[in-house]
């Protein structure tokens, strides 16, 4: 059984396809939107309205954890723009889903990530596409669970939820074979990011999960350049699978 795990798409759907041939089953662990790209600062919602010199400026303050600085730059680009912010933005978002569900090969399964907007997804799903969230699904004989969505941050991300739901996410999976989440479990060099040098929210209950039920693999994304991509708790391997826009590869599960 080959599964190809991907996080973090952040609008590469020209990459999907490539990235799911050979798969069994395709799996995706949120983060689909691209509102900033960190790195081309043109791409993404922000970049199409302000520009990259723009975007720029916020990518910095951000950085730098100056986030009522970036909170108010972003306030002051908005303020230029004719119409109503929520229906520019999830018009966008619209355009980002339909081309990323196209893209998604059968079977794909499927959770949020602190970026999405899971009141969207029901309007681009079909068939052969699973939304998973804090449920189980066999795939090939194992037992795959999936948590999706971020706990809260200064970032104020758009599904972000408290410890407490979450960790009930991670409570009504139970003992899996592989758990996947969008975010790591709370190790600090599984959440540290060596690019924007901070370190990102991780789950306490996942690390208990793990201490408490070892499955054979926790998978996950959201930090886009960790500073350790792999390590084992016990006997469980934990797993950054990429960040997907900027490595347009998938990890390989093979059994």
């Amino acid at each position: 059984m080959r599964v190809h795990v991907v996080s973090d798409v952040h609008g590469r759907s020209d990459a999907l396809p490539g990235a799911a041939a050979g798969a069994d089953a395709f799996v995706c662990l949120g983060d689909l939107i691209l509102f900033i790209d960190y790195f081309d600062h043109g791409r993404g919602i922000m970049g199409d309205l302000f520009g990259a010199e723009a975007v720029g400026r916020m990518i910095e303050l951000r950085t730098e954890q100056r986030f009522d600085e970036a909170r108010e730059w972003s306030r002051k680009l908005w303020a230029s723009v004719e119409g109503d912010r929520a229906d520019i933005v999830e018009a966008a978002i619209r355009r980002q889903y339909a081309a990323m569900f196209a893209a998604f090969p059968t079977p794909t399964y499927l959770t949020y990530g602190n970026v999405d907007l899971p009141h969207l997804y029901p309007d681009f799903l079909r068939d052969g596409i699973t939304l998973l969230d804090g449920q189980t699904v066999d795939i090939g004989g194992l037992t795959f669970g999936f948590v999706g969505g971020g706990l809260r941050t200064p970032m104020n991300t758009p599904y972000e939820i408290d410890d407490e739901t979450y960790a009930a996410k991670v409570a009504a999976v139970g003992a899996v074979d592989v758990l996947c989440c969008h975010i790591p479990p709370h190790v600090p060099e599984l959440v540290y990011d060596t690019q924007a040098r901070r370190f990102e929210r991780g789950s306490v209950a996942v690390l208990e999960a793990i201490h408490e039920t070892q499955p054979r693999y926790v998978l996950f994304g959201h930090v886009h350049q960790p500073l350790v991509a792999e390590l084992e708790i016990g006997a469980t391997r934990c797993v950054n699978v990429g960040h997907f826009n900027a490595r347009g590869a998938p990890y390989v599960l093979e059994w």
